[in-house]
């Protein structure tokens, strides 16, 4: 097998020194002195000999090599277009390619033991890119910790409370959207309202609730009932329960929450929006109903990720730096005024 030309090649056949040979394929020219007629030479000796430059050596090195990291605790690949990660990766994807850059996907799933880690037999695994986008929404603080404090420059997709102080983060602007809902359905005449949700704790969801309570607290919203269930989980005896109660209007976090409601209210023959209005706090990729709800820009959100790291790899941005990108409101057709009488059995 023939040996892979090196720089000290390039050198000998341009009649340069390598260190002349290094500068020039760092794009250091000017700033050294090297003339363009040496400059033209040595890169069309690298041509001639067919010389591809060690990335992962220039890495360790400290340098740049136009490499991003895109780093996740989960599954990235979808299994169908309506994958919560499809869109960001879209927008990723197609910011690196506008920005000149190429893309690493690093995983830490599929180790065959003990937990996902970054840091494989101790040592940092994303160290041969220029800095990494890290997305998901498993925490691992700790893991953003010892990135941060091993001096990595990262973007984290999503807020994050704890790793916050770390590095920056760009996310979703949950709170103004939410809140926006709220005032909407107050607008139209809405003063009781069930919240229907999934039983975690994910920070973008725990920030919508947040979201939702205060905004209810503040425009004299009665929260009828803060239902986190699986969709599943969610019976008829339950919705009938709010509907007695006197809610008219419902929110769900999510398109599988509202499909739920949708089944449930024609079962017991409430009309959607007539009866009860019901509002989607998350994009809405597939569905049987043309839900009102808030679209959770994800496409954006990975390209602004791609973006703010060349930023901080700039030295541009302080590292508490967060930017939250607004959810454009999707007006759909289950969002109508309340009912007068909400008491009233249904049809």
């Amino acid at each position: 097998m023939a040996r892979r030309p090196r720089q000290r090649d390039i050198a000998r056949l341009a009649g340069v020194s390598q260190t002349t040979v290094s500068l020039t394929l760092n794009g250091k020219t000017a700033e050294h002195g090297i003339n363009s007629e040496t400059e033209q030479k040595i890169m069309a000796a690298a041509r001639q000999l067919g010389y591809v430059p060690n990335v992962t050596a220039r890495a360790l090195r400290g340098g740049r090599n136009g490499l991003i990291g895109v780093h996740s605790f989960e599954p990235l690949f979808p299994t169908s277009a309506g994958s919560y990660y499809a869109e960001m990766m879209v927008g990723i994807e197609q910011q690196a390619i506008g920005s000149g850059q190429d893309l690493v996907i690093f995983t830490s799933i599929h180790q065959d033991e003990g937990p996902a880690t970054i840091f494989h037999e101790g040592r940092n695994r994303l160290r041969i890119a220029d800095g990494a986008i890290i997305l998901g929404f498993d925490q691992h603080d700790d893991e953003l910790a010892r990135l941060a404090a091993d001096g990595f420059p990262f973007v984290f997709i999503g807020r994050r409370e704890q790793a916050a102080a770390l590095m920056p983060y760009v996310t979703a602007d949950y709170d103004a959207a939410v809140r926006d809902v709220v005032r909407r359905l107050h607008e139209n005449g809405h003063r009781d309202v069930v919240y229907v949700g999934v039983p975690d704790h994910a920070e973008p969801r725990v920030e919508r609730r947040v979201a939702f309570r205060a905004a209810c607290a503040e425009l004299g919203l009665t929260i009828v009932d803060e239902m986190l269930v699986a969709p599943a989980d969610l019976d008829a005896e339950r919705l009938t329960r709010v509907l007695d109660a006197g809610a008219t209007a419902a929110v769900g976090e999510g398109v599988a929450s509202l499909e739920r409601i949708a089944q449930l209210c024609a079962g017991l023959g409430v009309d959607i929006p007539g009866r009860l209005s019901v509002v989607g706090l998350d994009s809405i990729d597939t569905a049987t109903h043309p839900w009102t709800h808030f679209e959770v820009p994800r496409r954006a959100i990975g390209a602004r990720a791609v973006t703010l790291l060349l930023e901080v790899l700039d030295g541009r941005h302080e590292l508490t730096h967060h930017e939250r990108l607004p959810c454009p409101f999707e007006p759909g057709a289950t969002l109508a005024p309340a009912p007068e009488s909400p008491l009233a059995s249904p049809a």
